[in-house]
């Protein structure tokens, strides 16, 4: 029995220890810097911005929900979308991400998708709203409000929406300044680290 316990435990993926810190991350998550690499060469946003909006929606949890309404201020209620998974894609943009993508077997709790999501999402957002594939803020603001959102400019009226996407800039520029000082390790392998 505890054996079954211990390999279910294992299968379930963990969020990192240290979610502020990409090359923690990346060490500590074995397969996700390809996976996000992968992401940058098919799509042409860098590694740095689509952690960073992964960052604002899941804090790196595989299996993230928003949380529920309350009713009569108690009650667990409905929740407002079918957002879930690192990348906290709805079901709609999902499946119109798998088809357009051809991941058909994708699934939102899984890394490797997740983050081929974002940066699938962020290509739509240069060729849909001409916003440039390095720039986190706006590329949030798309992301959170739609394309059709972002180009009505329904962010303008959410100082709060503003303020979310400023932290995920700024928290791109963290890691790109993280990035910076371990991605040859990262390149050649992560046990080239240890010598």
């Amino acid at each position: 029995m505890l054996a079954a316990l211990a390999l279910l435990a294992g299968c379930t993926a963990s969020q990192p220890r240290n979610v502020n810190d990409v090359c923690d991350i990346f060490r500590e998550k074995n397969g996700w810097y390809d996976d996000a690499a992968d992401s940058q060469e098919d799509w042409g946003t860098p590694v740095p911005v689509m952690m960073a909006i992964m960052h604002q929606e899941s804090r790196f949890q595989a299996k993230a929900k928003p949380p529920r309404k309350k009713i009569l201020g108690f009650i667990p209620g409905p929740r407002p979308s079918s957002a879930y998974g690192y990348s906290q894609a709805k079901k709609s943009t999902w499946k119109e991400y798998k088809s357009s993508a051809g991941n058909y077997g994708a699934d939102r709790d899984d890394f490797g998708d997740a983050i081929d999501f974002i940066g699938w999402y962020n290509y739509k957002s240069y060729k849909r709203s001409s916003i440039p594939r390095n720039d986190a803020y706006r590329l949030y603001l798309a992301y959170h409000e739609g394309h059709g959102g972002y180009n009505r400019g329904t962010y303008r009226k959410k100082p709060w929406l503003q303020d979310v996407a400023r932290k995920v800039e700024r928290k791109a520029g963290t890691y790109q300044q993280q990035l910076s000082g371990c991605e040859d390790d990262l390149d050649r392998g992560w046990f080239f680290g240890w010598f």
